[in-house]
């Protein structure tokens, strides 16, 4: 499945000199360039363990924190935007995230081309583009097709964790994973994540923010 609706809008944004050299001397170490060959996940990171993937990770603050937190599992984020890029790259440098490595390409093609069936333990989707008006919502990455897909590259008892601010898109989210025949909902209260500065500034603004897990069903 390649969807031929971006899910995104590639936004021209200025690249800070830091960005630009972490871009410039990281990239080509923990950078992956986009291929048409399933990656070999234990050669990338040298060991074996759980890999979680991430899908946006905008200016790769939340990624980063978590790739810290948790030393025993190893990440990939998947990010277009190249000051965004240049900012996770900063941290992966300043951090020495050895469990972290980063892709510059639509997450959706990552997907399908890049990695394995069954291979991932997660995959994080932390405040994608809404797409507010209704005209607009064939663009949301979030339909019957990304969740067959998502199924398809997580391994069994695998979890997707998405979050959002636009309450009608997490009702979307909800509706299209429960209607899975290969997902189920996880009841628990339980927060995977940071609260990020974007999450702050709309819960001061009275936004609340709507965190959903899904568990992919053993059989």
């Amino acid at each position: 499945m390649i969807r031929t609706i971006r899910s995104y809008v590639l936004r021209q944004g200025r690249t800070t000199p830091a960005q630009q050299r972490a871009l410039d001397e990281l990239l080509p170490r923990f950078g992956i360039s986009f291929s048409n060959r399933f990656l070999e996940l234990k050669n990338l990171f040298g060991r074996t363990a759980p890999v979680v993937l991430e899908i946006g990770s905008g200016m790769g603050e939340t990624t980063a924190e978590i790739a810290l937190a948790h030393p025993e599992t190893d990440f990939i984020a998947v990010e277009v935007h190249g000051p965004g890029v240049g900012s996770l790259l900063r941290r992966i440098g300043e951090h020495g995230l050895a469990n972290l490595r980063v892709i510059r390409h639509d997450a959706a093609e990552v997907l399908e081309r890049m990695i394995p069936d069954g291979a991932l333990a997660g995959l994080h989707l932390f405040f994608p583009d809404p797409w507010p008006k209704k005209r607009h919502h064939k663009r949301r990455l979030v339909q019957p097709p990304f969740a067959a897909l998502a199924a398809r590259k997580l391994a069994p008892g695998g979890y997707l964790h998405a979050a959002t601010d636009w309450l009608e898109y997490a009702a979307q989210i909800e509706e299209v994973f429960t209607a899975s025949e290969f997902f189920q909902a996880e009841k628990k209260e339980k927060k995977l994540r940071p609260t990020t500065k974007f999450e702050r500034r709309g819960l001061g603004l009275g936004n609340p923010v709507r965190d959903l897990l899904f568990v992919r069903r053993e059989k």
